[in-house]
């Protein structure tokens, strides 16, 4: 099972960066090239323990759905969710928000297990995991520009 994580430092406080992170229309907004949206469930706002949502995205030229849950929520330094139907087996993605001088860490822990066993795993080492590590870290560059820039 392939674990990315990727830490990210935002001259913001962390209040600020916890909220971004967990606000779909944020959401939206950092991942433009794969023009993903929330399509069901909670739709716009912020998420909290509990919540839904379908994320509808373009990834490898095809349309593809996801529905996540968040699992866990401990404001404003950490949360999880869980896939719950999409392309893959499982995964669990944790955010967690760190106070440092001068702002936040921002630290992605994603864990996945890729389907169709086998050709699931020569299919992570050849490009799906390389993939998912560029896409978090787009999103983490995204979401620290946005911070950094809120008044």
């Amino acid at each position: 099972m392939p674990i990315i994580e990727h830490q990210q430092f935002i001259k913001a406080p962390v209040d600020i960066c916890f909220d971004l992170a967990r606000n779909v229309d944020i959401h939206t907004q950092t991942t433009s090239k794969t023009r993903e949206r929330a399509v069901s469930g909670v739709t716009e706002g912020l998420l909290e323990q509990g919540d839904m949502v379908t994320w509808e995205a373009f990834h490898f030229g095809m349309k593809q759905r996801l529905t996540a849950k968040v699992t866990e929520m401990e404001k404003p330094h950490t949360f999880v969710d869980v896939m719950v139907t999409g392309a893959f087996h499982s995964f669990v993605h944790t955010h967690q928000f760190i106070n440092e001088a001068g702002g936040t860490i921002m630290i992605d822990k994603f864990q996945y297990k890729s389907p169709f066993g086998l050709i699931g795993v020569v299919a992570d080492k050849v490009f799906l995991e390389k993939y998912m590590r560029e896409f978090i870290i787009s999103r983490a560059k995204a979401l620290k520009k946005i911070a950094e820039n809120i008044e």
